[in-house]
């Protein structure tokens, strides 16, 4: 076999690359095992091995890895957050960059693709499977912590903070404090994420749907690699890709699970703890692996439709009954005030804020790209006949401005109601609590909490169902329609994985996780960005 590393040709169509793709195929073709297995051998084997072996050792000695994975997450975060935070500012310069390009004209697909999907059902799909949890964890609790925070003026000098906020707050100054907690949250939720999760999303879709490739993402690095991508290189990429998504994964449900326990002792005083989380990760993996079988457009499409459709009434419902004219004032000024903010928050170097860039941000970017490959994929898979504007501006600027809202809405509500009405249960309640110390005052408080447990519960299943799809296929060597019992399997473990570390660590062990498998993962990004520009330049425009 020759070693090609050439571009793929400049008409990008699938039958220029036939031989270069068959020999491709030849050696990651898929091989019919026991129980009607259809897989990838080398990627699932070592994959699947490696993650029974995890769930085995984490539960055998869980009483002593708790420090060791609290140890790890602080190391990680606290030597490469200015790798993280690079990393993150690369990515969203790559994609505004795509939107104002010629580049941007090239058709996901082909010239002559239409897409998929409606507007509609394609963003139902986006925010179900890309943020659900974490909005809904983070929404109350987030914006509430960086305003406590400063609230107290964390660095101060003469009273004024001088860490990274250039509108800067005097300790006690509660309306600029609101202006930079609703900033730091933005940061977090606003174009850095979906700029990773557009990067990635955006070549997969490219390599699969324009160059004919498999739907796997090892295809995005053809351009590189050349033949290379289906040998060892390639193993090792789609390896990473699946040990990024699962603990990603894990990490969601995990959170996920809390939050539903702490709204399930709220309504009903269900106890909270291990044990019921463990309980609730159990069942609704159950529920997921009934959505896992019914498949994409029966069983994904169908519940983030309604899960989408419950977010927007529990969000219209505490625009309308909350502070209404102050968050929609707000959502202009803390668009305005993350604008302004943004050079400084993403500034790597020189910053006094060690525990806002490592505890949060490094966190934060590092969760994010170890969540790309599946949300990517998924992404990718339901974007096809979109131009690569379309797609940026769709994905990038729509979903951060549809956050923005959220992030006002529900943290403005709850500092209103700390600041304007003395109710301190809503900054003193754990951070799986604060949603419902929010919704508490206001009217229907029963009716929406429970509403709120119903989308958390929902938007797990969603994760856990598109993760299984999206590992299954990276696992299968790209084929999207593998046989069901393999999607059980991911879907099994995914569970298994987020029990584990909830009993070995807790949130610190979830969090540790994460960081490390999105660590070599954002090498995988980077390249990502470059062969994604030469595939876009060989593509036709128009």
């Amino acid at each position: 076999m020759t070693e090609n590393t050439d571009m793929i040709p400049p008409d990008g169509r699938v039958d220029a690359i036939d031989t270069d793709y068959q020999i491709g195929q030849d050696n990651i073709k898929m091989n019919i095992g026991p129980f009607g297995l259809d897989i990838h051998n080398r990627v699932f084997l070592i994959s699947g091995l490696s993650v029974v072996a995890f769930v085995i050792l984490t539960l055998a000695f869980q009483t002593s890895l708790g420090p060791m994975f609290t140890n790890l997450r602080n190391w990680l975060t606290g030597n490469l957050d200015w790798f993280f935070l690079i990393s993150g500012n690369i990515f969203v310069l790559v994609c505004l960059f795509l939107i104002v390009s010629p580049m941007g004209k090239v058709r996901i697909g082909g010239t002559d693709a239409t897409p998929d999907y409606t507007y509609m059902g394609w963003f139902s799909m986006l925010f179900a499977a890309g943020m659900g949890i974490g909005l809904m964890f983070y929404g109350v609790s987030e914006p509430m912590s960086h305003f406590s925070s400063s609230l107290g003026g964390i660095a101060t000098e003469g009273g004024v903070r001088t860490d990274w906020a250039p509108l800067g707050a005097a300790e006690g100054d509660a309306a600029a404090a609101q202006r930079l907690g609703m900033a730091a949250t933005i940061y977090h939720w606003g174009l850095h994420p979906w700029a990773i999760y557009a990067v990635l999303a955006l070549a997969l879709a490219l390599f699969s749907f324009n160059k004919g490739l498999p739907l796997t993402v090892r295809s995005i690095f053809y351009p590189l690699l050349g033949e290379r991508v289906w040998g060892w290189p390639g193993h090792v990429i789609d390896i990473l890709a699946v040990f990024s998504t699962l603990f990603g994964l894990a990490t969601s449900l995990g959170i996920g699970a809390s939050q539903a326990s702490a709204g399930l002792n709220y309504l009903f005083g269900v106890p909270m703890g291990a044990t019921t989380e463990v309980l609730l990760v159990i069942g609704i993996s159950a529920i997921a692996l009934v959505s896992v079988v019914a498949g994409l457009d029966a069983g994904v499409k169908r519940l983030s439709e309604i899960n989408m459709s419950l977010a927007v009434l529990l969000l219209l419902f505490v625009i309308l009954v909350g502070p209404t004219m102050a968050i929609l004032t707000g959502f202009v000024g803390n668009l305005w005030g993350y604008i302004q903010n943004i050079p400084a928050l993403s500034m790597p170097f020189g910053r006094e804020d060690d525990n806002f860039r490592q505890g949060w941000t490094a966190f934060y970017w590092a969760w994010w790209i170890s969540w790309s490959p599946f949300v990517g994929m998924f992404i990718a898979r339901v974007s096809r006949g979109r131009t690569v504007r379309e797609f940026m501006i769709s994905v990038l600027l729509i979903p951060s401005a549809a956050c923005v809202l959220w992030m006002t809405a529900f943290g403005g509500t709850a500092i209103s109601q700390y600041v304007n009405e003395g109710y301190e249960a809503v900054a003193n309640s754990g951070l799986e609590l604060q949603l419902f110390a929010m919704l508490d005052v206001l009217p229907l408080a029963q009716i929406t909490s429970f509403i709120a447990i119903v989308l958390v519960i929902v938007f797990f299943v969603t994760s856990s169902d598109s993760g299984s799809l999206v590992i299954d296929t990276i696992t299968a060597g790209g084929k999207v329609n593998a046989p069901t019992p393999q999607r059980v399997f991911w879907a099994t473990f995914e569970g298994l994985v987020a029990i584990a570390l909830i009993l070995g660590g807790g949130l610190a062990a979830l969090q540790a996780m994460a960081v490390s498998t999105g660590a070599p993962f954002t090498i995988v990004l980077l390249l990502c960005c470059v062969s994604l520009f030469k595939g876009l330049a060989s593509e036709p425009r128009g």
